[in-house]
């Protein structure tokens, strides 16, 4: 399996074509059924690379039955619009945080517990696990398929533009922006900040016009974003870890045949499982592309911050919302005792 390095990654960021769906090259019949493939990932994400990837050998193993049109960076809307679209069945295939998929499925927050997993063997046993199989239940209960494997978005890090995030002390009032879901404002009002949401395409401005003092996201995509020419410390506090859950709507997952369902799984899964790779190694290189655009790392101590959590009830609390059943599954994929 050919890795994305960086260089490939910023590269390809930068000549992507932002404006037109990824549709593959098709036989000279057209294919009797086109799929929508939603995505708020740049075009050169590894999520993309990958699911066109898939998209490609399950449109050639299906004989040019299936092709799989990419719509990128909320190119059909925001997370929350297309989700409406998956629905109703204007989109057939959407990614979607699990975190922002609380809005409509609660559950689905809790493999995003702040500070819960403290590396990604944690992340995975449980995803891959029990954790996740009860998940994908709550997923499914709605009336949307769910695919098998999460895809990875990654450990999220602080960025701010004053100074940086040594302890929760730094966090005191400090205006951030955070994706819509109660999970990312109720972690962030605990530690004393004043988060507030906002649609990610205006993220850049807001920052550039000191709106909001810092933001949180994975590395790779404060990179592809160029959140270094408005931020300038990057504090590595892997509060949170956030994946994509591959969901498609039941009616068009359906009129597939079962052998073209088989087929579309099969490789959007283990897609799935190449991106997670990629995501891994991207993070490892990353730190020093960022820092030579002028970002300054620093490392706190996650024990700090999951004390201060502790003392405003943040586990207590979200223990209740999750019940005792799925949180004990929680704290069996991260080894601790969290509330």
């Amino acid at each position: 399996m050919q890795k994305i390095s960086r260089r490939k990654f910023v590269a390809g960021t930068a000549l992507a074509a932002l404006a037109a769906p990824a549709i593959l090259s098709r036989p000279a019949n057209a294919a009797e059924f086109t799929y929508k493939f939603a995505n708020n990932t740049p075009p050169d994400h590894p999520l993309n690379v990958r699911a066109r990837e898939a998209a490609a050998k399950i449109l050639e193993e299906t004989g040019g039955r299936l092709e799989i049109a990419l719509y990128p960076s909320n190119q059909l809307g925001s997370d929350t619009n297309t989700l409406s679209q998956v629905r109703a069945g204007a989109v057939e295939l959407f990614s979607l945080s699990a975190i922002i998929l609380s809005t409509l499925i609660p559950d689905t927050a809790i493999t995003g517990v702040g500070f819960a997993f403290k590396s990604y063997d944690q992340v995975w046993a449980g995803v891959d696990g029990p954790l996740g199989a009860f998940v994908r239940k709550r997923i499914e209960s709605t009336g949307l398929v769910v695919f098998d494997n999460l895809w990875d978005i990654g450990y999220r890090q602080i960025t701010t533009g004053a100074k940086p995030i040594h302890d929760p002390g730094d966090l005191e009032h400090l205006r951030i922006r955070v994706p819509p879901g109660p999970l990312w404002t109720s972690i962030f009002q605990s530690l004393g900040a004043a988060p507030s949401t906002l649609n990610f395409n205006e993220l850049y401005t807001a920052l550039q016009t000191k709106v909001f003092d810092a933001q949180e996201n994975p590395l790779s995509i404060i990179e592809t974003v160029k959140l270094y020419e408005v931020q300038k410390y990057v504090s590595m506090t892997n509060h949170m870890w956030d994946g994509l859950w591959l969901l498609a709507n039941k009616d068009a997952w359906n009129a597939l045949p079962a052998n073209i369902r088989e087929i579309a799984a099969r490789h959007l899964n283990a897609a799935a499982k190449s991106e997670r790779d990629d995501i891994r190694h991207l993070n490892e290189s990353l730190e020093a592309g960022l820092t030579a655009h002028g970002l300054v790392f620093n490392r706190p101590d996650a024990a700090p911050f999951q004390e201060v959590l502790r003392k405003a009830g943040f586990y207590r609390d979200w223990k209740g919302k999750f019940g005792a059943d799925a949180w004990g599954l929680l704290e069996q994929a991260a080894g601790a005792q969290l509330a």
